[in-house]
């Protein structure tokens, strides 16, 4: 890892020293090198005024302009997905700062090389005076005792801490650091935003320097295709136009991309927020009763890898949570569902997968199986263990019938309608609590009549 160095004045100097920064290492302006070094990186802006997008952040007025701008860096998480510019804004911050600018990369560097660093900023906070900027690049890596080494340098200033992420913060980084430190979110580029960039790249001297031109249609594919990416975008830039160069054609075309950018990347981590917001997207359609909506998630996930069998599982849970009693059938669908799949496997299994999927989408809804459990279960805890009526009591010896265990007890089979009217089975102080109370939704109104009848609250007998 290079020695850390110093900064000097103004706007938009660049870090003292004589060793490059990790961003500076291939010198992406020089035009002999033009080729060797990703049209990405040759790109990547080094000022607030080169930036494309953010503008919630670094429009006019706003705190983050102002902080880079002032030189008075907060500790920061820069959260965002991939491409949005986040190591972008700290090579913007090295390029301004008059601090000490270290870039770390949590995949490539360990705790005895970050002890180093800090070691070294110690030093030159007390002898020279000097601030240091830490640059902590994919600190998700970094697990949560790994992040407890910053937390005290943080706290007394000896770094000021700027974090990366694609991960919700939220996962990725531990409380009391995340308390320290200001969380920034970065969005995905926008089409025109994208397409802006590209142009930029087309006419730039660190870019393409106006060897091939684009059409508008061939801009328009490559940002759709980047889905807010600006890195994947001029990626995709530079292998169309490496394409054309070998094809001889002049300008790259909308067919030059289709094999250019091949398809679309799925924006998922298994382990992280998507996942957890795909699903969620799934479990809602599902609930608001859109097969369309319901059947677009399920093959989002299926398509970026998710376990049919852990969807499989969902589906039961909802059948009972969110349909109940409302449709009894939909959680023989979905417990059907299950077994067809694990004896098929894939693709066929998809078959059974869909067809619960879309039934449970479609089923009238229902959540008065969970409000029945949460409510008597909240009884129970608030009450304790109530006795049992003697009524209800097993009265199995001598000794049990003589302390009136079942005595009075009336047999619902003998009862007219199958009902003993007017038994009490709950303990005497929760007599007359309703723990379930169904909809008026597909067979659970079938139920709700037959429960009035049953608790005399309509006319005729239980049947």
């Amino acid at each position: 890892m290079s020695a850390p160095r110093g900064g000097g004045g103004g706007a938009r100097r660049r870090p003292a020293g004589d060793e490059p920064t990790l961003f500076d290492a291939a010198r992406q302006r020089e035009p002999e090198l033009r080729g060797t070094v990703p049209l990405a990186e040759r790109m990547r802006p080094r000022s607030l005024e080169d930036m494309i997008g953010q503008g919630h952040l670094l429009g006019e007025g706003k705190l983050l302009a102002r902080a880079i701008a002032a030189d008075r860096i907060p500790s920061m998480i820069l959260w965002g997905p991939p491409g949005a510019g986040k190591t972008t804004l700290a090579r913007v911050v090295a390029h301004t700062t008059n601090a000490r600018f270290v870039p770390f990369n949590a995949v490539l560097g360990g705790v005895p090389e970050l002890r180093e660093i800090l070691a070294q900023a110690r030093t030159a906070r007390s002898y020279e005076g000097k601030r240091t900027i830490l640059f902590v690049d994919e600190i998700h890596r970094f697990n949560k005792a790994q992040q407890d080494a910053f937390l005290p340098h943080v706290e007394d200033g000896t770094i000021t801490l700027i974090g990366a992420t694609t991960e919700n913060p939220s996962f990725a980084v531990n409380a009391p650091l995340l308390s320290r430190c200001k969380v920034f979110r970065l969005q995905g580029l926008g089409a025109s935003e994208l397409v802006e960039l590209l142009r930029r790249a087309l006419e730039s001297p660190a870019g393409l320097a106006g060897a091939i031109a684009a059409d508008d249609d061939a801009l328009s594919a490559i940002a759709a295709l980047a889905q807010g990416d600006a890195r994947r975008a001029l990626t995709t830039l530079e292998i169309a136009a490496d394409e054309a160069a070998r094809a001889g054609a002049p300008t790259i075309t909308r067919e030059l991309i289709a094999g250019a950018g091949e398809h679309k990347t799925l924006l998922y981590d298994k382990a992280g927020e998507e996942h957890y917001n795909v699903i969620s997207a799934f479990i809602k359609s599902m609930r608001g009763s859109d097969p369309d909506a319901a059947i677009y998630w399920l093959m989002r996930m299926i398509e970026a890898g998710d376990d049919p069998l852990f969807l499989l599982r969902r589906m039961m849970i909802f059948a009972s949570e969110d349909i109940g009693n409302a449709d009894p059938r939909a959680l023989e669908i979905a417990v059907a569902a299950d077994a067809a799949f694990r004896r098929m496997g894939m693709p066929e299994g998809l078959y059974p997968l869909t067809q619960a999927a879309l039934y449970l989408a479609t089923a009238p809804k229902s959540n008065a199986c969970k409000t029945a459990w949460q409510s008597a279960q909240a009884a129970v805890r608030e009450h304790g263990a109530l006795p049992v009526p003697l009524t209800l009591r097993n009265a199995v010896t001598r000794l049990m019938r003589d302390e009136g265990y079942g005595e009075g007890y009336r047999y619902a089979h003998d009862e007219p309608g199958g009902v003993a009217q007017g038994e009490a089975y709950l303990p005497e102080p929760l007599a007359g609590s309703r723990f379930y109370e169904p909809t008026d939704r597909g067979y659970e109104r079938t139920i709700g009549e037959r429960l009035r009848r049953i608790r005399g609250e309509g006319e005729g007998e239980g049947g």
